[in-house]
Parts: structure tokens; sequence; C-alpha cells
């Protein structure tokens, strides 16, 4: 990107952290920058400006996450992958809407290539967005992205761009349970690439040399669960819906030996979509359950994840970690959606101009997230003056959350420019004496 469209972006990513509420649906006009009207019309042209391709607008995401894991040792990092969808039902300006399931279901479709270190489950940044539209698929990826047949047919060539991405570190994989196919698998081991995908409890496997179902191999590991302790010998305890417990974890080795079955796009008879068998070599793949189990030893979840990384490169209670990690996508994209940018607020009349200003948001959200996690005395110090700018409240033992740190920025944004071209103490001294009773004046 060029340094003059560097500057552009970064003043639109600033201004985009002054539209944090669901009242704002377009960038906002900081007090000194511009006028409102002046704003909106230069961010209409920004979004619509078909010289600066996407993949320009996700090169400052992608420098962010290549100068994180620059600064930290470590052989792997995750990229996990999710969709979400983005209704605009109501939006008839939007003539590109995509119908995902039915005549009512009307929006775009987002795939997310998330970011996230490998050793702590730090979320660093997006790699790549794709929208579905109904006149193709858009992507920040250079040279673009075919439409392909399904979701999970989109990753052969997500996965080839992280693998090429210069980033210096091995990419691992890490997709929910849409992504269990033998089919892919195959073709993604062929390739070299690493993976971790939650395994369909229905799926038949070779275990021990016998054919059987993956529910008989999970009941065959119950004595072999271990419990997950922190660096400090402490059994380590999650929150997830269904309450708190610790984490247990076993594994096995199986084999995918069936073939695989692949949709033709073609129905049957009976309206069923028509498949065929596509067999293929037999894929030994590791099985790592993970468990949170509560204080009567309850179940509270469970998951079955098949990888082909090796046990030497990452023992059970690793992969069973780099799963857990996965939440990190669904804050992102809540965070975009519902409880920080509004994205089905929005305006923007083409999928274009949407992905142009999602990839502007995602920046912003990115400064308040790493913000988060920064560990050192100053951000937090800074935390506590966003969260107050903010006015929200937080539930207790929480520090911060994302949106009332971007909530606050927005806040903070407005004041420092304010500042730029108004004395503070003039304008308080105004305040005291035009609005005596909500600025007393306290020097006496």
């Amino acid at each position: 990107m060029h340094r003059r469209n560097q500057d552009r972006f970064w003043k639109l990513v600033s201004e985009h952290a002054h539209a944090v509420n669901a009242a704002v649906t377009g960038l906002s006009a900081l007090p000194g920058t511009a006028q409102p009207f002046a704003a909106a019309r230069a961010m209409t042209r920004f979004l619509n400006h078909a010289e600066i391709p996407f993949h320009a607008l996700i090169e400052p995401a992608q420098d962010a996450v290549g100068s994180e894991l620059a600064r930290r040792p470590g052989r792997f990092v995750l990229v996990v992958h999710d969709w979400c969808m983005f209704s605009f039902n109501r939006h008839t300006s939007k003539r590109d809407r995509y119908v995902r399931s039915h005549d009512t279901d009307l929006g775009y479709e987002l795939g997310t290539a998330l970011a996230v270190d490998a050793a702590d489950g730090r979320p660093l940044g997006p790699m790549e967005f794709r929208l579905r539209t109904a006149e193709g698929m858009l992507s920040t990826r250079l040279g673009g992205a075919a439409l392909p047949p399904g979701h999970v047919d989109e990753l052969d060539d997500t996965m080839a761009a992280a693998a090429g991405s210069g980033l210096g570190r091995t990419p691992v994989h890490v997709i929910d349970r849409e992504a269990d196919s033998v089919g892919h698998y195959r073709r993604w081991h062929a390739a070299g690439h690493r993976f971790v995908v939650r395994a369909d409890h229905d799926r038949v496997v070779l275990h021990q040399g016998r054919e059987c179902a993956l529910a008989e191999v999970v009941g065959g590991l119950a004595g072999s669960f271990a419990e997950l302790r922190d660096a400090e010998g402490r059994p380590e305890s999650v929150t997830i819906r269904a309450g708190v417990g610790t984490v247990h974890v076993a594994e096995t080795e199986i084999v995918l030996h069936r073939p695989a079955r692949h949709y033709t796009g073609e129905r049957t008879a009976s309206g069923s979509k028509k498949q065929i068998e596509v067999p293929g070599p037999p894929l030994p793949l590791r099985l790592v359950v993970t468990r949170v189990v509560d204080q009567a030893s309850a179940v509270l979840a469970e998951w079955w994840l098949l990888t082909n990384v090796a046990g030497g490169d990452a023992g059970a209670a690793t992969i069973g970690r780099w799963y857990a990690w996965r939440w990190a996508i669904e804050s992102y994209h809540k965070l975009i959606k519902s409880s920080g940018m509004n994205a089905e607020a929005w305006q923007q009349e083409s999928g274009p101009a949407f992905l142009r200003r999602l990839c502007v948001a995602s920046m912003a959200c990115l400064t308040a997230w790493h913000l988060q996690r920064d560990k050192s005395p100053a951000a937090a110090r800074l935390r506590t003056v966003l969260v107050r700018l903010s006015g929200r409240q937080m539930k207790h033992g929480v520090e911060s959350t994302a949106p009332a740190l971007l909530a606050g920025l927005e806040r903070l944004l407005a004041i420092d420019d304010l500042m730029q071209v108004e004395d503070l103490d003039e304008i308080l001294n105004l305040a005291r004496r035009q609005l005596p009773r909500l600025f007393p004046d306290r020097s006496g």
C-alpha cells in the first residue's frame, strides 16, 4: 500500500473507533478532523475506490501478525477458520445479497482465517477474509478466490496461502466439525498441511486393526484420561457455558480407511444431494479426546479431535489447548457483528464496499484486542482509563472487555483530537461558568 493510502487508511481506522454504538452506521468525524458530511464523502470515496485492492487493505493486519510472531519464540502458529453470516434482510439497497438457505436468509457470508499464537492462545489478527455475495466470492488474498462448492472447499487455497505467507512459522489449521471430511483430510495431508479438526461422532475408523465406530474407540479410553496441570502443577480450570471444570485428555491412533464421499451437484430422484464414493489411501491420524469435568466428575463438554500433527511436535495436552483456543474467532466475529462494530447496521450498498470497510473495522478491533492482552503496567493503566471513559460497568472480577475498550478508545480519540485545536483549561472554565451544576469549581 502506498504511503499516502496508508495515511488515509489509518485515519479511517481512528475514525472507525468512533463508530462503535448501534446508532452509528457510518464512520464518524472526530471533532477537529472533518465535518460530518466531509467525513462521509471521504469514507464513500475510500470504500468504493477500486484502485486500492483488497489484498492491500489486509496488509496492515498481516504485518501486525508478523511483528508479534517475530518477538516470540516458537515453531507453530495456529490459523483458526470459521464462517459467519451478516444478515441484511431489510437492506434492499444491497442488490448483491447472497441467499444462503431460503429467500429471507439474505446477506453476506464471511470466511475468516485468524492467526493465534500457538504458545499461549493469544489472538494475533486476521490473515484473510473471504466474502460470499450473490455475484461471487470477494477475497483479500492476492489473486482473489474462486467460488467453491462448499465452505470446506475454500480452505485448500487458504492453507496454501498461509504456508507461503512468510511468517516463519508452520501453520496448524484449527477447524470445527463441519470440516470433518475424509477427502479433505487426504488432500490437506498430501499437500503437507497440518490440521486439528473436531470429528463427527458417527465416523467409522480402523483402530488396532479392527473397523469400529469412533464412539467405541472413545469408550475404550475411559481409564486413560490425564488431568491437565499448569506450570505450577495446579489443575487447569476452564469456564464454559455449562459451568466450571478441569480439563482431561486422552489419545490413541486411528486410520481413516473408507472412501470419501463427494457431492456431484446433482439431485437424486428423491431430491437429496447425489454423492459418489472416491477411494483413497488409508490415512493414519491421532485421535485426541478432551473433556471438561466438574467437581462431581460430570462431563460438561467433550471434543473428539483428529490431527496429523506428530506426537513429538505436540502432545495430547497441547492439541486440546489448541482447539480450546478456537473460541477466539467466534469472539472476533461477535466483536465485528454485534458487541463492537455493529456491522449488520452498515449501509454500504455493495459487497466490495462492505469488505473494504470490514478491513478498516478489523484493525480498530485488533487495536483494542491487543491492548486487552498486553501484560505491561502501562497497558493496565490505560485499560482502566478507557473503561472509565466508556461508562460501561464490568462484571465482578473482570478488568475490561474488548467492546468497552473500543468505546473508551472512541472517546479518548475524540478528546485528543479536540485538544489539538482547543485549550482544555479554557473549555473547563467555560463549562463551569455556563453549566455550574454539572462542572462545579473544586479549586476552593
